[in-house]
C-alpha cells in the first residue's frame, strides 16, 4: 500500500476539514483548504461531525455517521474519519494485525495499539465504541469539478457507473489472476481426454491412464478452489457496489424537491428501484461474467483452429446466424419491458393501497369493488406474461433449432475426419469438449446483450430522476442564516397547482405575518388555506410574486437552515416505525432528555407515555404499538416543540383531541408561542381566537383580516364560519 497522503492542519479549528482534504487526495482529488472551509462552514469553534459530513457529500462522497466497536473497524471500508478525544479528528486509513494506522492533521501519520486507539476514540468508556464517520466516494466524486460542483442534470452515463469499480482495482486484478489462472487450467483437460484415447486406451497402458486420471482430479481440485477464490471476490466487489448505487439513488431522490413526489406515485418509485437492481446486477454479475467467458471464448477458439479449421468455421457461422436470430427481437422485447414496467407500477401502487387502506374497505363494504380493480390489472398482467413467455419460446425455439444443426454438423466433420484419419478418435472427443467450453460463451454473451437492453432502458426511466433539478443545487450560494427580522411577507402572490386546466388555487395573495407574534388562517375547505402554508414551507414555488423574511427573499435562504427554524405539525404527518422517544427527537442520535420532559409536557403526553410498558422506549407505529389521532396528534406537537423553533407552523393540529386535551395543549402552546412566529391553520375557535391576527380565506383570496372580537363585531365571513361554536345563532 503506498504512504497514505498527509497534510498538516493550518489552525486547531481546521482538523476536520484537512482531514477531508487528505482523503479527497487519497481519491487521486487535490482540493484547497478555503474550498473545505467554506463547504464544511469551519468557524472560530471549529466544525462538527455534521459539517465535515455535508462538506464531503458536496464534495461528491457518501457519508455515514456512526458509532463503532474496535473489531467493527476491521470490517468497514477505509479511510474513515474518527471523532478524537471529544475535540479534535483523525483518520484512520489501515488496521493490520491490531496496529491501528492513523494520520492525524496535527501531528503526522501514527501507529497506535489498540489500549492506545481506545482510550482517546471513546467517548464513553461504559458504551465500548467511539464515533465515525464512514466516507466513500461516488462517481459524483470523480464527475465534479476542483470546487466540489457536480455537472448537473446530465443523468447517470456508462462511464460514471463504471467508476464504481475504481476504488477495487486490487481486488479486480486478484480476479483477473484468477481467470488466468482458471483458463490455462481449463486448456488442459481436452489435451488430457486425447492421451487417454490415443495413447492410454490404443496402447493398452493402464499406468498412463491411472496417471492422466489422477492428472484430472488435481485439476480439478485446482479449478475448484480458484472458482471459489472469485466467487468470494465477486461476491464482496457486487456487494459493496450494489449497496453504493442504491445509497446514491437514495441520496439522490432525499435531494428532490417536495413537488417531484406530489406526481409520482408509490409504484413509480417502487419500479425505479427495481429498475436500480437491474443496472446493479448487469454491473456485477453479468459485466464481470461475460468478460471472464469471452477470454474463453478467445483461447478456445484458436485451440479449435489448431485442431481442425473447417469445424472452428462451421462454429463461427452457425453463432453469427444464431446470434442474429436473437437480435432479432430485441426491439420487440424492449416495447414489452415498457409495458412491464407501467403495469407493475399501476400494481405495485394499487397493492399498496389496498394493504394500506384495508380498514376504510371494510367500513364501506367496497371489498368486492377494490379486488375487481386489483383483478383488472392482475389480467393486464397476465397477458402481458403470455406475451412474453411467446417472444421467448420463439428465441428459444429457433436457438435450439441452430445449435442442434450445429452440433449434428460438427459431430458428421469430426467423424467424416477421424475416418479419412485427418484425426484420431482421441482429438474428435477433445473437439467435442472444446466446442462446449466455447458455446457457454457465446450463450452468456447473448444473455449479456439482453441484459444490456435491459440495463439501458432501466437507466434511461432512472435518469428522469437523476436529471431532475435538486432542491438545493450546490452552485448558487445559499444563505445559511436567517434575517433578524423574522416577519413574513407574501407579495403578490399566485398559485396553481399542477394539471391542465386548474384553477388559481391563490390569487393575488399580500400578506404581513410579523414577528413574535400568532397568525391564525381560517376559512372553508378549499379556500388555500394550507396552500399558503405548504408556500411557506416551500413544498412549491410560487407562479408569480415572492416571500420574503424580512427583506431577505426566501427562495434564497437554504431548504436546510429555513427547517432547521421551524417547528411543523401537518393533517397529514407521519408517525415512524420507531420508539416514542425518536418519534419525538427525530434524526438525533443522542436526545436531549430536558427537551424530550418539555415537549411531552406542553403536548400533555405524561400519562400516555405512562401507560406504555417501556415508557419512552416504547416501540409504536408500523412496526410497534397502535396510537389513536389524538396522541399522534400530540406526539407531532411534542417533536415541533422539541425543535425549539423560531418559527411555527400548525396546520389543524389539535383536531383531533377532545376538548379537555385541546384545553390543555392550547394553554400550554400560548405561552410556548410566546416571542415565536406562529401561523395555526385551524376551523376551531378555541385555537384561533387568541390569535393576534386572524385571516379569512374565501376562493383563493384574502376577504377578512384582524382581531377575533373585531370580526365578530363585524358579522362578516369570519362570523358566519364560526357562528355555530359561539351558539350566537343568526
Amino acid at each position: 500500500m503506498p504512504k497514505f497522503p498527509h497534510y498538516r492542519q493550518f489552525d486547531v479549528m481546521d482538523c476536520g476539514a484537512t482531514c477531508l482534504r487528505m482523503i479527497c487526495k487519497y481519491y487521486g482529488k487535490n482540493i484547497n483548504i478555503d474550498t473545505i472551509r467554506k463547504l464544511s462552514q469551519t468557524h472560530g469553534a471549529g466544525v462538527n461531525l455534521l459539517g465535515i459530513s455535508e462538506a464531503a457529500e458536496k464534495l461528491g462522497f457518501r457519508t455515514q455517521g456512526v458509532r463503532l466497536s474496535v473489531t467493527q473497524l476491521e470490517e468497514i471500508t477505509l479511510p474513515c474519519i474518527l471523532h478524537w478525544r471529544q475535540s479534535h479528528f483523525v483518520i484512520l486509513y489501515k488496521v493490520k494485525k491490531q496496529i491501528y494506522y492513523l494520520a492525524d492533521p496535527a501531528i503526522g501519520l501514527r501507529e497506535l495499539s489498540y489500549e492506545e486507539l481506545i482510550s482517546d476514540w471513546f467517548s464513553f468508556k461504559e458504551l465500548n465504541n467511539g464515533i465515525s464517520l464512514l466516507i466513500e466516494p461516488s462517481p459524483d466524486f470523480f464527475e465534479d469539478d476542483i470546487e466540489g460542483n457536480s455537472q448537473k442534470n446530465k443523468g447517470l452515463q456508462w462511464h460514471v457507473l463504471l467508476q464504481y469499480f475504481s476504488q477495487y482495482k486490487s481486488l479486480i486484478i486478484q480476479l483477473f489472476f484468477g481467470l488466468i489462472i482458471g483458463t490455462l487450467l481449463q486448456l488442459i483437460p481436452p489435451f488430457l481426454t486425447q492421451s487417454i484415447v490415443d495413447t492410454g486406451i490404443n496402447t493398452k497402458n493402464i499406468g498412463f491412464v491411472y496417471l492422466i486420471l489422477f492428472a484430472q482430479l488435481m485439476l480439478f481440485v485446482g479449478q475448484t478452489g480458484v472458482t471459489f477464490i472469485r466467487s468470494w471476490i465477486l461476491l464482496h466487489i457486487s456487494t459493496r457496489i450494489n449497496i453504493a448505487v442504491v445509497t446514491d439513488m437514495l441520496i439522490k431522490l432525499m435531494k428532490l424537491p417536495m413537488s417531484f413526489f406530489e406526481l409520482k406515485t408509490h409504484g413509480d418509485i417502487m419500479q425505479r428501484m427495481y429498475d436500480q437492481q437491474r443496472i446493479e446486477t448487469f454491473l456485477t454479475g453479468s459485466s464481470l461474467n461475460t468478460l471472464f467467458s469471452l477470454i474463453n471464448l478467445t483461447v478456445f477458439s484458436i485451440i479449435l483452429i489448431y485442431y481442425n479449421t473447417a469445424i472452428f468455421f462451421t462454429f463461427f457461422i452457425s453463432t453469427i446466424i444464431y446470434t442474429g436470430w436473437i437480435l432479432l427481437f430485441m426491439k420487440r422485447r424492449r416495447d414489452l419491458d415498457q409495458k412491464r414496467f407501467n403495469i407493475s407500477s399501476d400494481n405495485q401502487t394499487v397493492t399498496t393501497e389496498l394493504i394500506q387502506s384495508i380498514q376504510e374497505i371494510k367500513l364501506t363494504n367496497s371489498e368486492k369493488q377494490k379486488r375487481w380493480i386489483w383483478e383488472a390489472i392482475q389480467a393486464r398482467l397476465f397477458k402481458f406474461k403470455v406475451k412474453s413467455l411467446a417472444l421467448s419460446q420463439y428465441q428459444q425455439a429457433g436457438g435450439l433449432a441452430i445449435n442442434q444443426l450445429k452440433g449434428i454438423f460438427i459431430t458428421f466433420l469430426s467423424a467424416e475426419s477421424v475416418i479419412e484419419g485427418n484425426l484420431t478418435f482421441g482429438g474428435m472427443l477433445a473437439i467435442q469438449y472444446i466446442v462446449g467450453m466455447i458455446s457457454s460463451p457465446i450463450e452468456q454473451l447473448l444473455v449479456f446483450i439482453q441484459q444490456y437492453q435491459d440495463a439501458k432502458i432501466s437507466l434511461e426511466r432512472i435518469n428522469e430522476i437523476y436529471q431532475q433539478e435538486d432542491e438545493e443545487p450546490d452552485d448558487r450560494n445559499w444563505i445559511t442564516k436567517l434575517p433578524k427580522d423574522g416577519s413574513i411577507i407574501l407579495k403578490d402572490i399566485t398559485f396553481t397547482y399542477y394539471g391542465a386546466g386548474n384553477e388559481p388555487a391563490l390569487y393575488d395573495i399580500n400578506l404581513l405575518i410579523p414577528e413574535g407574534k400568532t397568525t391564525a388562517i381560517v376559512g372553508m375547505s378549499g379556500s388555500g388555506k394550507t396552500t399558503i402554508l405548504k408556500l411557506i414551507m416551500r413544498f412549491y414555488t410560487p407562479e408569480r410574486g415572492e416571500i420574503s423574511i424580512g427583506k431577505t427573499k426566501l427562495d434564497q435562504i437554504s431548504y436546510k437552515t429555513w427547517r432547521e427554524n421551524c417547528g411543523i405539525v401537518m393533517q397529514e404527518g407521519f408517525i415512524f416505525a420507531d420508539t416514542i422517544e425518536n418519534n419525538i427527537a427525530v434524526g438525533e442520535e443522542r436526545p436531549d432528555t430536558n427537551k424530550i420532559e418539555h415537549a411531552i409536557k406542553m403536548a400533555n403526553l405524561e400519562e400516555f407515555i405512562a401507560e406504555q410498558p417501556f415508557g419512552l422506549k416504547t416501540k409504536i407505529g408500523v412496526a410497534g404499538k397502535g396510537i389513536s389521532q389524538g396522541q399522534k396528534q400530540r406526539l407531532l406537537i411534542a417533536r415541533a416543540v422539541y425543535k425549539n423553533p423560531k418559527f411555527i407552523f400548525f396546520d389543524e393540529a389539535t383536531n383531533a383531541l377532545d376538548a379537555k386535551n385541546e384545553r390543555i395543549i392550547i394553554d400550554n402552546l400560548n405561552k410556548f408561542f410566546i416571542g415565536r412566529t406562529v401561523i395555526v391553520v385551524a376551523h376551531r375557535l378555541s385555537t384561533v381566537s387568541q390569535a393576534d391576527n386572524i385571516i379569512v380565506m374565501d376562493k383563493g383570496r384574502i376577504v377578512e383580516q384582524g382581531r377575533h372580537d373585531e370580526l365578530i363585531d363585524q358579522r362578516g365571513e369570519y362570523y358566519q364560519l364560526i357562528k355555530n361554536q359561539l351558539e350566537l345563532g343568526n
